[in-house]
């Protein structure tokens, strides 16, 4: 890996992949399924397999930690002593050759309320009595600090135990996220607004995901990509294999994982805790990946990123060229990010995941160029991470952009552009007064609201009351309101389905394209029910391609009888009664 560039570049203390799992369970679990197991033998194993940094996660105990830490420090007492036998030197002396070469770190996996289950892993001189006192303000029960049980009662409700675990210094990671006990639940209508709380706090660092693999658009981390309008914090996503044995139990169906079977691989200038940190701290998703033996090819996160494709968040060039021309594009696509919600940029690779990446020959020139065209073009001033990654054997460069906190952003030449789905457009008049207004607003957090708060994010702002709906919108797609003709031209009103924007005052011609496409296919097919394949009140109307993205116009009968259409609704939109709705159809024999 190369270091990251701010502007033209700036060296960075070089990275190694590291291989880490940080959910590991020993005889301390009250679930641990192997007997006569010790803290050497899971270490000596976490060596075997070439981890270089472990986490001891036990279920609302440290007593696995403090036994360990027991038994170094006995034997460390007898050797001053000078009454070591033996054997006692031997496993003296194999603690100590093992820890010059494992990052052995203290942690726990604490059960919320409602059984939800988070990791807190800890700086390794972490004391044990520290550990005992979080967890019991956590209310674990005293009497079962001990125990290694994941049943201890009503304990503290999530956020709370991510805010104290963070505020301990710790690194907290929601459990198998994706699973049984976990907070994310992708594919389940579960929670609502508590699900959207739960896994975009400021205080949860990463999600511990089954599915890191996945290539599928509703993997895990697909969802968590910041693509989704009520998830718009990226998620870091790992993997471990929360062994309850020492080696793979295939045998056993609920937890058949051993130390060390399923790993990730993390970008460190050096094996501590605080160098960990920093990578889930920061926005750098590309320093994490699943671990792939050596006979594999490794973990390709540009690939993984090309599957997914074009969307709010990311976008891909297959070529750069200085002319100025095809540089805007890329500038517009970087202004656009940073008027929106940030995003990441590809440049020498195609959205096409299965062409080959064509690759920038000399990267460092072109980020140079890049930087002095943003510092020239671009008011305010702005910062984007530009770096090469390696994808195909080929060099691809990465420019990432934050959200911006001085919007709008404006070209020298006066255009404002905005992000909308995969596409890039130039701004409209009330969405530059939205971005205007952002800048004077405090600095919107991520973290969203308590589950008692109004539904503000889960349901988008329509101009027809919601009450005469019975399903709420779905989340991405546009939607055309009104109507007004004045003086032989027709202004129309759209909604942004995404973010609940209202522009009024669009023209068939100034319109952006899909808002162009809802407009015209308005003017060309106005809607007709017949044409619909309905359920209840909510039908599919078309289904079509655009830009390789499967797209829905979508209709919804309110309580007084009139129909909404919701043009180009994607998948990342779609939720709860839609879904199910459309996955029947899916299923229906052609």
């Amino acid at each position: 890996m190369t270091g990251t560039h701010r502007g033209r570049s700036s060296p960075n203390r070089p990275l190694t992949w590291r291989k880490m799992d940080l959910h590991l369970h020993t005889p301390a679990s009250a679930d641990y399924k192997d007997k006569g197991v010790t803290y050497l033998h899971i270490l000596q194993r976490a060596e075997a397999k070439g981890l270089d940094i472990i986490a001891i996660t036990d279920h609302n105990t440290v007593a696995g930690c403090s036994a360990m830490r027991a038994e170094i420090e006995g034997l460390e007492l007898l050797e001053r002593l000078g009454r070591l036998s033996e054997e006692e030197k031997k496993t003296l002396a194999e603690y100590r050759r093992l820890g010059a070469k494992v990052l052995v770190l203290p942690g726990v996996e604490v059960t919320a309320t409602l059984g939800f289950h988070i990791l807190g892993v800890f700086p390794p001189d972490t004391s044990i009595r520290r550990l005992e006192h979080l967890l019991l303000g956590l209310n674990i029960p005293e009497e079962k600090l001990e125990l290694g049980s994941g049943e201890v009662g009503a304990t503290a409700d999530v956020l709370t135990v991510y805010r104290a675990l963070a505020e301990a210094g710790g690194l907290v990671i929601a459990a198998h996220a994706n699973s049984s006990h976990g907070v994310a639940l992708q594919g389940f209508d579960f929670g609502g607004q508590t699900k959207i709380t739960y896994t975009q706090d400021r205080n949860l660092h990463a999600l511990e995901v089954t599915d890191l693999e996945s290539s599928s658009r509703r993997s895990t981390a697909a969802f968590f990509s910041g693509s989704k309008p009520e998830y718009p914090r990226r998620m870091h996503c790992i993997q471990g294999s929360d062994a309850h044995h020492l080696d793979r139990n295939p045998r056993d169906k609920s937890s058949p994982w051993g130390v060390g079977d399923r790993v990730t691989e993390v970008a460190l200038p050096e094996t501590s805790f605080q160098a960990l940190k920093e990578v889930f701290l920061g926005d750098d998703f590309a320093r994490t990946r699943p671990y792939r033996p050596a006979a594999e090819t490794p973990f390709d996160h540009i690939k993984a990123a090309r599957q997914q494709g074009p969307n709010i968040v990311q976008s891909f060039h297959e070529t750069f060229s200085p002319r100025p021309s095809h540089m805007g594009t890329i500038i517009y696509d970087i202004v656009a990010f940073a008027n929106t919600n940030g995003g990441t940029i590809y440049l020498g690779v195609g959205a096409n995941p299965r062409g080959p990446a064509r690759g920038i020959d000399k990267p460092d020139e072109v980020m140079a160029l890049l930087h002095d065209e943003i510092h020239k073009s671009v008011t305010p001033p702005m910062e984007v991470a530009m770096d090469v990654k390696t994808s195909d054997g080929r060099k691809v460069i990465e420019i990432k952009v934050p959200r911006g906190k001085e919007t709008p952003y404006v070209l020298s030449t006066g255009q404002i552009y905005v992000r909308q789905e995969s596409e890039t457009s130039l701004a409209m008049r009330d969405e530059i007064i939205r971005l205007v207004e952002r800048r004077s607003a405090p600095a919107p957090s991520t973290m969203a609201p308590p589950p008692a708060a109004p539904k503000a994010v889960e349901a988008p702002m329509t101009v027809e009351p919601v009450a005469l709906l019975d399903v709420t919108p779905p989340r991405t797609g546009v939607e055309v309101l009104e109507a007004e003709e004045r003086e032989s031209v027709t202004y129309y009103t759209v909604q942004d389905l995404r973010n609940g924007n209202v522009v009024r005052n669009v023209t068939r011609f100034s319109a952006r394209h899909l808002w162009h496409y809802a407009i015209t296919e308005r003017e060309a097919r106005p809607i007709r029910e017949e044409d619909v394949t309905w359920q209840g009140n909510i039908g599919l109307w078309k289904t079509y391609q655009r830009a390789g993205v499967k797209r829905y116009n979508l209709v919804q009968r309110d309580r007084e009888g009139k129909l909404h259409v919701y043009y180009g609704v994607t998948e990342e939109g779609i939720h709860g009664e839609w879904r199910v709705f459309l996955e029947g159809e899916k299923a229906q024999p052609q």
